[in-house]
């Protein structure tokens, strides 16, 4: 009978101590890491497990001291650049450890120009405000009498260049030279004056004879009457 309740105290202890044994082996103590960021609503990551989001500057992430230790700490938030750092050292039992992240915002990414190198054209006019055609396109409008024109130097060329402004005569000519790359050509346009409509001037004759009929005409109607 000694024996038979020696067995059953014995299972009932190893019942008892086998929650607590797998609970130090999985988990165990806890600590903190603290991880502080000027960006609120950053998603803050160890190693590649997911663990919220920073509010107020900071997010608090709890571990345990007894399970297998993070690497990495990796802060990101969209329009941002991405913070990882290495985990050079993990809080003890009860601890609390705290790690800085900075994140800027992403540089906004150059387009990549599709005709390749740039040369510019400077074309010069005597009349602010007009308006330049490269071919059909337009190109702006002369201002303090000049205008430069962006061009792509493996791009087709141009061929014709006309400026133009109203009550101006439009002025349109061959493009014969193309820049190379970082290279200026110069163009210029001179405009004139749209010539006015005149009217035939009448003449004192016309006037005169004019007059003479309208008299006539009033004398006759005179004598009939």
């Amino acid at each position: 009978m000694k024996k038979l309740m020696a067995v059953l105290l014995g299972c009932a202890l190893l019942f008892a101590v086998s929650p607590a044994v797998s609970a130090m082996t999985v988990g165990g103590d806890q600590a903190w890491f603290n991880v502080h960021c000027n960006v609120d609503g950053a998603s803050v990551y160890f190693d590649s497990d997911y663990k919220g989001e920073t509010y107020g500057g900071i997010l608090s992430v709890p571990v345990y001291t007894t399970a297998t230790p993070y690497k990495t700490i990796t802060v990101e938030k969209a329009g941002y650049t991405t913070w990882t750092d290495p985990i050079t050292s993990y809080p003890e039992m009860g601890e609390t450890l705290d790690v800085y992240a900075t994140i800027n915002p992403a540089p906004t990414p150059v387009p990549t120009m599709i005709g390749g190198d740039m040369g510019f054209y400077v074309i010069y006019c005597n009349v602010d405000g007009a308006s330049v055609y490269f071919n059909d396109d337009y190109k702006g409008e002369i201002s303090g009498g000049e205008l430069t024109v962006s061009v792509y130097t493996t791009g087709t060329p141009y061929t014709t260049y006309t400026v133009q402004k109203a009550g101006y005569t439009p002025f349109t000519a061959q493009m014969s030279e193309y820049p190379t790359k970082g290279e200026s050509v110069k163009l210029h346009a001179t405009l004139t004056p749209a010539p006015q409509p005149t009217s035939t001037p009448v003449s004192v004759f016309t006037v005169f004879s004019g007059l003479i009929i309208a008299i006539f005409g009033f004398v006759l109607i005179a004598r009939r009457n």
